[in-house]
């Protein structure tokens, strides 16, 4: 049977790991898809030393390879909004599959490049675009496809995670690891994607999307980075049985989908709570299949390249086949995506950690009761630490029930305004994930 010809267009990190993989793996790809899958063009503005291209031709234009009629499939690798929907969309016009790693260009611009996928019977795949190696996309789309899912939850961007981990570990502060972090490749000189929460609100739209049946809604994605965490409440959280994670929520409730991206308290015994380093995991729950976790390496060279290459099989598969018969995008019909709309992250629901630094005067921890207990918010857990001596103030640190979070920030105000409050209170939500 003929060769699939692919156009590569981005031979950085991850373009290089996947023309790296295809030419390693050529004859066991070949036996999985029913053909052989070439790299018959690469555009790149620079080579790469860690990819042998030997003849494979190569250009400077992503153009020239999108309006290459040889070209069967294109693999966009270059990242970015503006350059990589226009790359696509031309693509799709010209009657290309199209294969990407790109999750800020799905999420942003996905509902638009589906319906122009559709539109010309071709297909666009996207697994590398959110966790690297772990293939959570084709579990949910697919495996998981007789489950309604409840929720899921995931550690997504593992530049965050390992700062974390290393806060947690060796009792560093978030500026000194995300110095080795960027040092270390793992963080981008201007790490604001990754410590922002931005990234990972790029995936758990993706994710949100497949799982629940709704269009991608990135604009409305709670976004909070963990900028602010210091090492005391990591080694609070510690104390009370906790590990702290960057972490993305999608729960389905009766009044709408929450979509949250936050630093999140874990119980310690949770295997997702002992991921560590750059390592990412995702945790699916559904109503046959009860809990599953996916873990592995969620970005790099060849892991993301991994998942690349398997989008390129399933489309080499499925080339033949009437498109109307193929795995929809976002895993349900078109026309059966549903309108249940995001909540404000006012309106989710989830347990609280709050630390307070109170002047050490009497009655204190009386007042803070009565200011919960009359906003309905019942206390799980209480620590009181000693004096701290440079300032003579006494950390209350206590997690609560679980409550909807406009009452954890009207409670928050009233505290804030106690005379023997002093500094802001520190709120992280609370996850049992159980």
């Amino acid at each position: 049977m003929k060769s699939v010809k692919v156009g590569i267009c981005g031979l950085g990190t991850v373009g290089g790991g996947t023309f790296n993989v295809l030419e390693r793996n050529a004859e066991e790809i070949a036996r999985r898809a029913g053909r052989g899958i070439e790299v018959a063009q690469i555009a790149t503005r620079q080579p790469n030393p860690k990819c042998n291209t030997g003849a494979t031709p190569i250009t400077a234009d992503i153009f020239d390879v999108v309006n290459n009629p040889d070209i069967d499939i294109v693999v966009e690798l270059i990242g970015g909004y503006t350059l990589a929907k226009e790359l696509v969309l031309k693509a799709i016009d010209n009657g290309k599959h199209v294969v990407t790693a790109n999750k800020a260009l799905i999420a942003v611009h996905g509902n638009e490049i589906f319906a122009k996928a559709r539109e010309k019977g071709v297909i666009v795949a996207f697994e590398a675009s959110v966790a690297g190696g772990i293939p959570v996309i084709k579990a949910i789309r697919e495996g998981l496809a007789g489950n309604r899912i409840n929720w899921l939850a995931g550690i997504i961007n593992g530049t965050g995670n390992f700062i974390l981990t290393e806060m947690r570990e060796k009792g560093r502060t978030f500026d000194d690891v995300l110095k080795e972090a960027q040092a270390l490749g793992y963080a981008e000189a201007d790490p604001t994607f990754d410590v922002e929460g931005i990234d990972a609100a790029h995936k758990l739209t993706i994710l949100a999307s497949i799982a629940f049946g709704i269009p991608l809604q990135f604009d409305k994605a709670y976004t909070e980075g963990i900028t602010q965490l210091t090492t005391a409440d990591v080694n609070y959280a510690e104390a009370l049985g906790y590990r702290i994670k960057h972490l993305g929520v999608a729960r389905r409730t009766d009044s709408g989908i929450e979509l949250r991206v936050h630093p999140t308290l874990i119980p310690a015994d949770r295997l997702i709570a002992n991921v560590n380093g750059v390592m990412n995991a995702v945790m699916v729950n559904g109503d046959a299949v009860g809990s599953t976790l996916y873990y592995g390496a969620g970005a790099g060279m060849e892991p993301t390249a991994s998942a690349v290459v398997a989008d390129l099989v399933d489309v080499a598969r499925a080339l033949t086949t009437d498109p109307n018969n193929r795995v929809p995008h976002l895993a349900f019909q078109p026309d059966s995506l549903s309108d249940h709309p995001i909540l404000p992250i006012s309106a989710c629901e989830s347990a609280y950690y709050l630390r307070i630094q109170a002047k050490d005067h009497p009655g204190v921890l009386a007042q803070v009761a009565t200011i919960l207990s009359e906003r309905g918010i019942n206390i799980e857990s209480i620590m009181q630490k000693e004096v701290e001596e440079q300032d003579g103030l006494v950390p209350v640190i206590l997690v609560t029930h679980r409550v909807i979070e406009q009452r954890i920030d009207d409670a928050i105000a009233a505290l804030e305004a106690l005379d023997d409050v002093v500094d802001k209170v520190v709120r992280i939500r609370v996850e049992q994930l159980n």
